[in-house]
């Protein structure tokens, strides 16, 4: 412990939240998000570390009906093909709820910038650096929002270069999240892909090692 460390009460907030976020599919029915809170939340992903201070990080706010409609149809095509590329478990996932895009107060889609080769402080060896910066203002955000009492999930399965496409982005941006975001009816104990039995988290202790690899 030293002087810079938060106070108990305020370490046990960071650790709930942490511990309490959920990729979550379903929202809660005619709902909104305030604005003052979108806002909030935009700014904490915007506050995220960005290798060599680039913040490659783009946030599209989706507010035309049709327009979700149609990135709900792009998701639901890829589902279909994800589906196929699973074999054996294609009934098994065609059955999971994978998204909220229809159902959430708020729908954002998340890019990678379109100048970002440009930086190369932190990026010459690792390239992929402006994505890692990316995911920790998803991060970021996602936090905040389950501090706001509002939920998150992170949708991923669609055609990069269609969605791109829909959006008018450059061609040299890359979408990489589709977030929605609103209330919820309850925040599960557990992550959704547990519940469903698709899959299990693994204990900690198999994924650290000392000075080399386990």
């Amino acid at each position: 412990m030293t002087d810079h460390a938060f106070t108990a009460e305020e370490r046990r907030a960071i650790y709930r939240v942490i511990n309490e976020r959920r990729d979550m599919r379903r929202f809660s029915p005619g709902t909104t998000v305030p604005e003052v809170v979108l806002a909030r939340l935009l700014a904490a992903a915007h506050a995220a570390p960005s290798v060599g201070l680039m913040q490659p990080w783009r946030f599209l706010r989706i507010t035309d009906d049709g327009l979700r409609r149609k990135i709900h149809a792009l998701v639901d095509e890829e589902r279909q093909q994800t589906a196929v590329a699973l074999g054996p478990r294609a009934a098994e996932f065609l059955a999971l709820k994978v998204e909220g895009i229809l159902d959430c107060a708020e729908l954002l889609v998340v890019a990678l910038g379109d100048d970002r080769d440009g930086h190369v402080f932190g990026r010459r060896t690792m390239p992929h650096m402006d994505l890692a910066s990316v995911s920790c203002a998803i991060q970021n955000m996602w936090l905040a929002a389950r501090a706001e009492g509002l939920g998150m999930g992170w949708v991923s399965i669609f055609d990069p270069g269609r969605l791109r496409e829909l959006l008018e982005m450059p061609v040299d941006a890359e979408p990489v999240a589709i977030l929605c975001l609103g209330p919820v009816p309850d925040f599960p104990d557990r992550p959704a892909l547990e519940i469903d039995e698709w899959t299990f988290g693994r204990p900690l202790a198999e994924f650290v090692s000392e000075n080399r690899w386990g």
